[in-house]
């Protein structure tokens, strides 16, 4: 009987989710991953402290993809893992947060399958979840919450994005937390539209860098929220989350602000 081949074999590329910025957020496979990577082609969010359970002998590229920055071509990134995989290379992608939400990688393995190349994915703790776990609250709640929806504040160039306005009501009606990523750039716009549907004492927060030691919140209302990130001076990479789970959270920052 032949033995089974290497989990992750030369010629195959595999899309591994580095977490939030923590280093010690990692899996384990994805540990594995990252050793066993001949060569590592790095977003610009992921922890250098990741990098440290890298082969020493493995090539490391970095391509940043950092919302609101200039940015490495996604055709580019696309081009060397290619090149790599039919070099027969192990190769390792490896992203900030999870491959699969709102890490491209759909469509990095579109385009690997569409070219006959091994891929999988390894999956990390995605920023909107650890942002508020940093807080110390939940996405849902049975009284509070009863779902989430993820969704970026970032539209694709040429696509009108997301309808804030419909986007509002239903979470108004179902009772559902928002966590928007890469929505500082358009702050504007999104407060603007969401406060058609939700009452402006809706709680929010903003978090900027979750989970790492120069981590910055601010727990706000939605009718607040543009005055508290340019009061604050918050910015990207931060994750916005709108809805009733943050009521204890807002209700102990507001009692901070009147002891202050």
């Amino acid at each position: 009987m032949k033995p089974p081949l290497p989990e992750f074999r030369p010629g195959t590329v595999t899309l591994v989710g580095a977490g939030p910025g923590d280093p010690e957020l990692l899996t384990l496979k994805a540990v594995r991953a990252i050793g066993a990577a001949t060569v590592l082609l790095v977003d610009d969010l992921v922890n250098d402290a990741v990098l440290e359970h890298a082969n020493p002998n493995a090539r490391i590229v970095h391509v940043g993809k950092r919302g609101g920055c200039k940015s490495t071509p996604q055709a580019f990134i696309d081009k060397l893992m290619l090149m790599a995989a039919r070099e027969g290379e192990v190769v390792v992608r490896l992203k900030g947060g999870d491959p699969f939400v709102f890490g491209r990688g759909g469509e990095e393995i579109e385009h690997l399958q569409a070219e006959g190349i091994g891929v999988q994915v390894v999956n990390g703790i995605t920023a909107g979840l650890a942002a508020v776990t940093a807080l110390g609250v939940p996405l849902t709640h049975r009284d509070h919450a009863h779902g989430v929806v993820f969704i970026t504040g970032h539209a694709k160039p040429g696509d009108a994005g997301t309808d804030w306005r419909a986007l509002a009501a239903t979470a108004r009606d179902a009772k559902l937390t928002l966590v928007i990523y890469m929505g500082i750039s358009g702050a504007a716009h999104i407060q603007q539209a969401l406060l058609d549907g939700l009452h402006a004492d809706t709680p929010l927060a903003i978090i900027q860098h979750a989970t790492l030691a120069h981590q910055r919140e601010a727990v706000t209302t939605l009718g607040d929220m543009l005055h508290t990130i340019e009061r604050e001076g918050l910015g990207s990479p931060a994750v916005i989350v709108v809805g009733d789970v943050l009521r204890g959270v807002a209700a102990a920052h507001a009692d901070l602000v009147r002891a202050a």
